[in-house]
């Protein structure tokens, strides 16, 4: 059993690494297409995804990261609350937390409320775009941009070039 943990480890150590890189991408595409996006928020359980938080903080580099702590769908309307008073310039989106990640309909309300202030969600998977990130990239995308041109419209941003519309 000792012999697993060194081994479990360093799969850890690697799969972060992976995320950086993933976040990476997404926060250069966020910078080349919505260069007025310094404050980006995100919406989830904190405890639950600390290591993806830590992870997209990491891959930052002059931005700056806003929580909103819910622990369920029902703190959604405050995180709305909370996002409505700091207004960020975009919200990003953790694929897998298990309360306003990609696919949830938390996730839904979070990028609709968003949008009607102007604000711009942006994904790691192609489902965060279909439920209306307006852009996404990362390893559930294939690698590739992708952009949605109605949400992206709604929030008064621009789709970045070269992104496949979905």
């Amino acid at each position: 059993m000792a012999l697993l943990r060194p081994a479990f480890l360093s799969l850890v150590l690697v799969t972060g690494a992976l995320a950086a890189g993933d976040y990476d991408a997404l926060l250069g595409a966020m910078k080349k297409s919505w260069p007025q996006a310094v404050t980006l928020a995100v919406v989830c359980d904190a405890t639950a995804s600390k290591a993806a938080l830590a992870t997209l903080t990491g891959a930052a580099n002059g931005m700056k990261i806003m929580v909103v702590d819910v622990k369920g769908p029902q703190d959604m309307g405050k995180a709305i609350g909370t996002l409505t008073g700091r207004k960020p310039d975009a919200v990003v989106l953790l694929a897998g937390d298990h309360v306003a990640g990609d696919g949830s309909s938390a996730a839904t309300f979070l990028i609709q409320r968003m949008a009607a202030m102007k604000v711009p969600t942006a994904a790691t998977t192609e489902a965060g775009v279909k439920q209306g990130a307006a852009l996404g990239i990362g390893p559930g995308t294939g690698g590739k941009l992708l952009s949605n041109a109605k949400v992206a419209a709604v929030a008064g941003v621009a789709v970045p070039d070269g992104a496949t519309a979905m």
